[in-house]
């Protein structure tokens, strides 16, 4: 299809009638008269052959057709509304804007708090935001990451995408100070006897899956999505969890656990910042990507087992 005979007018369109599901309120909320609004809509109904809102009762509901066009209408607007606020130049001392970037708990707590207190110094006028990484960055990289600034997330998870180097981290296993049935290391018959707390995603390798490969079946007492709940979770029980060294050996010490070696090679993290390439050569989004690379090479250096 060739988008120069689109009238892009009707995305913005479109994302306002499948997220209001009204035509009225859609067009309050991108300043079209209803009239106007509904002549849009007849316009989308013929470009899909579907009639994408129908009538029931006195509400409306989307069809398949608007369903599946939801998220893919509201990155798209997200695409074009970076897009066409790119400039060629940007002094972040007086400009203001809004950076969203995707990112685990983990990698706010270690690299996101550092990065936004540098932006806090260096750039009073820029906000961040931190967003949950979707279950769909697998499936839908394109649309989700054209959808945001960048994303802070591991190698092996998306490919394909410009990167910026972050920093390198480890996996240990986290088990409470007062549990005697673990000695001064952890072993394999331990992880195979001991009860489990693990950090789940559909998009991750889980613990699961790590310790599958080794024959081992581990016995699963709690999983969550959220890498900062994991020590509340094993504090006070026989429990075990496998969680990054950067996140928990710091606090260790104050909070009665003890952070040991992984017995079995457990993959490897490298924390990156990928993003778009519809952002390269966005003045923003390069010091954006400067910063963070300056703020990684003044992280500790990468922790030994």
């Amino acid at each position: 299809m060739n988008i120069a005979n689109l009238d892009l007018n009707l995305l913005v369109a479109l994302r306002a009638l499948l997220e209001e599901r009204n035509v009225t309120r859609a067009g309050e909320r991108i300043g079209l008269s209803q009239p106007a609004t509904s002549a849009a809509l007849a316009r989308l109904r013929r470009h899909f052959s579907d009639e994408l809102l129908v009538r029931r009762g006195n509400h409306y509901e989307l069809t398949p057709l608007g369903h599946a066009l939801r998220v893919p209408a509201a990155n798209a607007c997200s695409v074009m509304e970076r897009l066409f606020s790119s400039r060629a130049h940007f002094h972040p001392e007086t400009e203001e804007r809004v950076f969203t970037l995707l990112a685990s708990d983990y990698a706010v707590a270690v690299f996101g708090a550092r990065l936004a207190r540098v932006l806090h110094a260096e750039a009073p006028g820029i906000r961040l935001h931190f967003h949950q990484m979707p279950a769909t960055i697998v499936s839908a990289t394109e649309s989700v990451l054209g959808g945001v600034d960048g994303a802070l997330m591991l190698h092996g998870v998306i490919s394909g995408y410009p990167t910026v180097e972050l920093y390198r981290d480890e996996w240990v296993c986290l088990v409470d100070g007062e549990n005697d049935t673990v000695g001064e290391t952890v072993t394999m018959d331990d992880l195979g006897r001991l009860p489990w707390v693990v950090y789940q995603r559909p998009y991750d390798a889980p613990v699961t899956h790590q310790l599958g490969m080794l024959g081992l079946d581990p016995r699963v007492e709690v999983s969550v999505q959220n890498f900062g709940l994991l020590p509340d979770l094993v504090r006070g029980t026989r429990r075990v969890a496998l969680a990054q060294r950067r996140l928990v050996a710091p606090r260790a010490g104050r909070t009665g656990l003890r952070v040991l070696p992984c017995p079995f090679p457990a993959a490897p993290i490298q924390e990156a910042l990928w993003w778009h390439p519809v952002h390269r050569h966005d003045a923003a989004h390069i010091w954006l990507r400067e910063t963070a690379a300056r703020v990684a090479a003044e992280l500790d250096p990468a922790p030994e087992g």
